[in-house]
C-alpha cells in the first residue's frame, strides 16, 4: 500500500477538503478512502493532521427524516436530564459532574 500524500498548512490541491469542510459544501465522504493529509504545524506538540477527500467523488448529506429527528431529539434530552433530581437542566450536562450543578453544588457558601 502506498503512503498517502501530505500537504503543509495552506498548500493542499484544490479539489480536496475536510469533513468540516465537505459539510459545509453540503457534502459526505460517502465512503471514499482518505486521498490526502494536511499537516498543521503545532509548537509544543506534535503536528495536527487531517485527513482530505476529493470532492468530486463525495456523495450529498443525507436528509434528516422524521425517525432520525425524534432520535436526535431524545438523545439530547437525555444529554440535558439529571439522573440525580429528575429535571431537565437546559444543558448538557458536564459528565465530570455526572449531574445538575445544582445537584453537585447544593447550597455554596458565598466566599466574597
Amino acid at each position: 500500500m502506498a503512503a498517502l500524500p501530505v500537504y503543509r498548512w495552506h498548500l493542499a490541491p484544490g479539489g480536496m477538503a475536510t469533513r468540516r469542510q465537505l459539510r459545509a459544501l453540503g457534502l459526505r465522504p460517502g465512503g471514499q478512502d482518505v486521498a490526502a493529509q494536511l499537516e498543521r504545524p503545532r509548537r509544543r506538540r506534535g503536528p495536527l493532521v487531517a485527513n482530505l477527500y476529493r470532492i468530486d467523488r463525495a456523495k450529498p448529506v443525507r436528509p434528516m427524516t422524521p425517525g432520525r429527528r425524534a432520535a436526535l431529539e431524545a438523545a439530547m434530552r437525555a444529554r440535558r436530564t439529571c439522573p440525580t433530581c429528575h429535571r431537565d437542566a437546559g444543558y448538557c450536562i458536564p459528565s465530570s459532574l455526572g449531574m445538575c450543578v445544582t445537584c453537585t453544588f447544593p447550597e455554596e457558601p458565598c466566599t466574597a
